[in-house]
């Protein structure tokens, strides 16, 4: 192909695969900034201001795009008759594919025309037009196109992914031109329809297709999170043309767009870098955006994007996760007494020392790592993050601590299903408290939802349901749990909020730590019948001090006074004498539940082997 030959759809194809080809920006936006009121049908300027449309395409091209769109875009039969031009449905697209080509024609170098359809109606009409009406109005422009001499169909702005397979099947039918077709997605990363990037993938990845992407409604940064969950999904060449961000009204009359050319280039970049192979420009883009990306991304290679399916796994890259069977769940399931060791978040924001204490206790025979959550206000690792490191970097199981305290429900959930997407599968529901900080350390917080709710948002996500009732594109695959507190003040209330908690999905419970036995022994009794495997929890207590503090200053410990008394008698023996009484606690408390989690010193192997020779 040569300056002086047009190039065919053949080539189209192509280019499409080997190189990254920048599509032009706004027509509207252009033809508004010219005058024309957006309430016209300004694909009509097509008839009767073609000098202008030819400018902007000029303009287009001069700025470096490879791929160019006719005005044609609600040139159907339909849209037309909104604004009276119904019956001139083929003179405005022949005339819009012809001043494409002309402007082609001239730029001397290749070119693409591109035949720019949209959804027959708005979406405000959709559901009061009959899809028998909505066919034949994209078949009578899409065959008009087809006889126009342009090199491909673009399916743009189709909110809802039922109409946007409507559209390629009408044109699939009709034409053998190449089909680009383009969803557009709202602010929450799905389309009006509700659709996720994946889910338009699978749909579109199995129709007759050249590529697939999406434009309009949102600017460079949301277009890139949706192309960055579209390309793992497809093997299909990948388009993006967004707008310039959000518009602003001004004089009462005009829109304004905010992003600049640096940033839009920055993105077109970074849009290229996730594996887009089409990028130009839609609302608000004008050839100074266009050619500062042309600049930037020009010379770039398509990226090599493998698609979810075909990634290779590495340890570095890929979370770990235990064969069925094992772990928590599988000793559960299969009635083996469960054993999991206590680790909390250490300070600091740095996994390294709890890295090393579960390294050391692996080699003592703990697999599972129960990660309590720290009550600080000092820097320090999340949960999750702690547990995807263990995972990582021991190759140990992690039950993940979720407290709700200061996190509304939506970050709640965005945490589950980052956890989900990193292989964490135990998760430990609790309220929290907030650290003690300032003037007035126990006012502050947001509670949007209580453990009970945590645990419901649990289920609903392995349901493939989200907060507000709306599918989603997976299931999660969590293993939710609850804590409960035998040494409650309350221990009646503490038994009736335990059985909400298994109401709500939890499938697990762990107690707060024990010390003595006869109020896990009224919890048990209380929640008889419901089936639900009970971890008890162990610590051992290390001095008299620190049992004195947690006896009068912690609300609902409970610390017999014999124990109180031997602590203090033992004086610097103390430590020792508080994994005796541990481990006699855990071998009375064995039969009554199904594991136990404990509170395992890292550094003492003598004392580790104390506790687990206590164990079942």
């Amino acid at each position: 192909m040569t300056a002086a030959d047009p190039p065919t759809p053949r080539d189209l194809l192509t280019a499409l695969h080997e190189r990254v080809l920048i599509c032009d920006g706004a027509m509207g936006t252009m033809l508004h900034a010219a005058g024309n009121s957006l309430d016209r049908a300004l694909t009509e300027l097509n008839l009767s201001n073609p000098g202008l449309v030819s400018t902007i395409h000029e303009s287009y091209l001069s700025a470096g795009a490879d791929v160019i769109l006719t005005n044609t875009f609600g040139a159907s039969r339909l849209r037309l008759a909104e604004q009276g031009f119904g019956d001139l449905v083929a003179e405005i697209n022949q005339a819009g594919a012809r001043l494409a080509r002309r402007a082609r024609d001239a730029a001397g170098r290749p070119v693409f025309v591109a035949g720019s359809v949209s959804p027959a109606v708005t979406p405000s009409l959709r559901r009061r037009v009959e899809r028998a009406v909505r066919v034949e109005a994209l078949r009578e422009q899409i065959e008009v196109l087809d006889r126009s001499g342009v090199d491909a169909i673009v399916l743009e702005t189709f909110g809802y992914l039922e109409e946007l397979a409507e559209a390629v099947a009408v044109a699939a039918e009709i034409s053998a031109l190449p089909i680009i077709a383009q969803a557009t997605f709202a602010a929450d990363g799905r389309t009006l329809g509700g659709e996720s990037p994946r889910e338009v993938a699978e749909v579109l990845n199995g129709l007759p297709i050249a590529a697939l992407g999406t434009n309009c409604t949102l600017g460079p940064q949301g277009a890139l999170s949706v192309i960055e969950a579209l390309v793992p999904h497809t093997h299909l060449p990948v388009s993006a043309q967004p707008n310039a961000g959000l518009p602003r009204r001004v004089d009462g009359r005009r829109f304004e767009y905010s992003a600049d050319d640096a940033y839009f280039a920055r993105y077109a970049r970074r849009l290229v870098e996730a594996g887009a192979t089409l990028v130009g420009g839609c609302c608000g883009t004008t050839p100074s955006q266009i050619q500062a990306a042309a600049a930037e991304i020009g010379s770039l290679a398509p990226a090599q994007v493998r698609p979810a399916g075909d990634r290779v796994q590495r340890r570095s890259e890929t979370p770990v996760t235990l064969s069925p069977g094992a772990g928590l769940s599988g000793h559960l399931t299969a009635g083996r007494f469960a054993v999991a060791a206590t680790l909390a978040a250490p300070l600091g924001g740095t996994a390294d020392e709890a890295a090393e204490q579960a390294a050391r206790l692996r080699e003592r025979g703990i697999e599972t790592f129960f990660l309590a959550s720290r009550p600080s206000p000092r820097a320090q690792l999340s949960s999750i993050d702690l547990a995807f490191q263990l995972q990582q970097r021991v190759e140990v199981e992690a039950i993940a601590t979720m407290t709700t305290w200061d996190k509304t429900i939506m970050a709640l959930q965005a945490d589950l299903l980052g956890a989900s997407a990193l292989g964490i599968r135990n998760i430990a529901c609790e309220t929290g408290n907030p650290p003690l900080l300032g003037d007035y350390p126990n006012v502050d917080g947001i509670w949007d939802v209580d453990s009970v709710g945590l645990v419901e948002l649990v289920a609903g996500l392995n349901k493939g349901i989200d907060c507000n009732g709306l599918p989603l594109a997976t299931r999660t695959a969590f293993l939710p749990g609850a804590r409960f507190n035998p040494g409650a003040a309350d221990l009646d209330a503490e038994i009736a909020r335990t059985i909400r908690k298994i109401r709500a999905g939890a499938r697990f419970l762990v107690s707060r730590p024990v010390h003595e036995l006869d109020g896990l022994r009224r919890v048990l009794a209380g929640i008889a019948g419901t089936d639900v495997p009970v971890l008890v929890s162990i610590v051992p207590l290390r001095s008299f001090e620190q049992a004195d503090y947690l006896s009068h200053e912690v609300p609902d410990v409970s610390i017999p006074h014999a124990a109180l008394h031997a602590l203090e008698q033992a004086g610097p023996g103390a430590a020792r004498v508080g994994i005796d009484m541990a481990a006699a606690l855990l071998a009375e408390a064995g039969p009554l539940v199904q594991g136990a989690v404990l509170g395992l010193p890292a550094d003492d192997p003598a004392a580790v082997d104390v506790l687990l020779s206590a164990l079942p």
